[in-house]
């Protein structure tokens, strides 16, 4: 039986190792880790989801993206052909942006956010995971968000607020928790939620994802709860 490519894109500032818990099916499917590298000068997100392609080693295979990882799957899935695309505590346009990132953009004020100093693990994590560090999950953030160079951060930043899609691709599957503090549920659209997941729901809910991710990537999704 040919196994399915499944490649996982982190979020942002993460490594792949917020995956570690994910497992699918070995006789069914494949993972395959993707990790960011640094963007070139002023490079579009567009080009920098090209050169994402280029790490992608087979055909029709399936992405799923967390967060700004989301956003790139996403502009990956233009340039080539895919299975399947999924999202996990992401958005499928800028319309399901919160407003603090609209006002953000329409101001400038990202360009003030002072990521010299996100590098420190408890001010990254906010930013990354839409929480406050608490002493006994400080080793897991700092085991999850490694990407930690100012350029990265200040490119990361800048192209979640200012993404240009408007209209949302409907065959992408989108998994979203309910307490959601980065992307708050509110404003997400036709989303399959997952009750009591923060943005971290690819690392506290792994076991639901391993129960439904299979069927999510086999099954036509007609019974999926929407809201």
């Amino acid at each position: 039986m040919i196994k399915i490519p499944v490649y996982l894109m982190p979020g942002l500032a993460a490594s792949s190792t917020i995956f570690e818990h994910i497992k699918l099916p070995e006789d069914s499917f494949e993972i395959f880790y993707l990790e960011w590298f640094l963007p070139l000068d002023k490079e579009s997100i567009e080009a920098y989801a090209f050169r994402m392609t280029k790490e992608i080693k087979h055909e029709n295979p399936v992405l799923i993206g967390v967060s700004f990882g989301g956003i790139v799957v996403q502009e990956m899935a233009l340039q080539i052909k895919t299975r399947k695309v999924i999202i996990v505590s992401s958005v499928k346009s800028n319309a399901e942006l919160p407003l603090r990132m609209k006002i953000a953009k329409s101001t400038k004020a990202y360009k003030m956010i002072p990521t010299q100093l996100i590098s420190n693990i408890d001010a990254l994590a906010k930013y990354a995971f839409g929480e406050n560090v608490v002493t006994r999950r400080l080793k897991m953030y700092e085991k999850y968000l490694q990407i930690r160079d100012k350029k990265y951060l200040d490119w990361a930043i800048e192209n979640v607020i200012l993404w240009r899609r408007s209209v949302p691709d409907e065959k992408v599957i989108h998994i979203h928790g309910d307490s959601d503090a980065v992307f708050p549920i509110k404003h997400i659209k036709n989303s399959i939620v997952v009750k009591g997941a923060t943005h971290v729901l690819v690392i506290m809910k792994y076991k639901w994802l391993n129960e439904n991710l299979p069927k999510l990537i086999l099954n036509n999704e007609d019974d999926k709860s929407k809201t």
